[in-house]
């Protein structure tokens, strides 16, 4: 993966739009992998579901947590992708109450497969997904990868560690 270009895919997602109105003032708008990381330092981390427990309650709010740290080793923005549509991961942000970490819906799971990190996890009713990973992206280049161990179809756990903010944060810092 290291010294790779991050593959080149349009997003759909859903931005809100006052002028117009109602309960869902939402349009979709389309943004591509070279908006998202061209020109500049970011972390991306995937995960198998928007509201699963190990994403919801330590990888994600842990990212979020951090952010400021991140920061000041010239990291300019940290992004989430799940393969989740749009309308899922907005619901998750805003239940995350997050300020920091921008969410990136793969809803058909393209990026995903094209990473090479898509897998199966019909054992646990979720369909394809995206296996759990981090990478630190240079102006859409990948100079730090990491993997959790395992990746299989139906793994039976779901392994965290390797893509750990804190982990992440160890290696940029060392």
């Amino acid at each position: 993966m290291l010294n790779r270009k991050v593959p080149i895919v349009t997003f759909k997602t859903r931005v809100r739009d006052e002028s117009i109105g109602g309960d869902n003032p939402y349009k979709w708008e389309y943004t591509t992998s070279s908006d998202y990381f061209s020109g500049k330092k970011v972390i991306l981390f995937s995960l198998p579901g928007a509201f699963t427990p190990t994403c919801s309650t330590y990888q994600l709010p842990d990212y979020e947590k951090l952010f400021p740290q991140f920061k000041t080793l010239g990291v300019q923005a940290i992004y989430c992708m799940s393969v989740n549509d749009a309308f899922v991961m907005n619901a998750w942000g805003k239940q995350q109450n997050l300020k920091n970490i921008e969410l990136i819906p793969d809803g058909s799971g393209e990026f995903t497969r094209k990473m090479g990190m898509l897998v199966h996890k019909d054992n646990l009713g979720f369909g394809m997904r995206s296996w759990r990973y981090a990478a630190v992206i240079d102006d859409g280049v990948i100079t730090a990868w990491f993997e959790e161990p395992g990746f299989e179809d139906d793994h039976a756990e779901d392994p965290y560690g390797e893509s750990s903010p804190q982990n992440v944060m160890a290696k940029l810092s060392g």
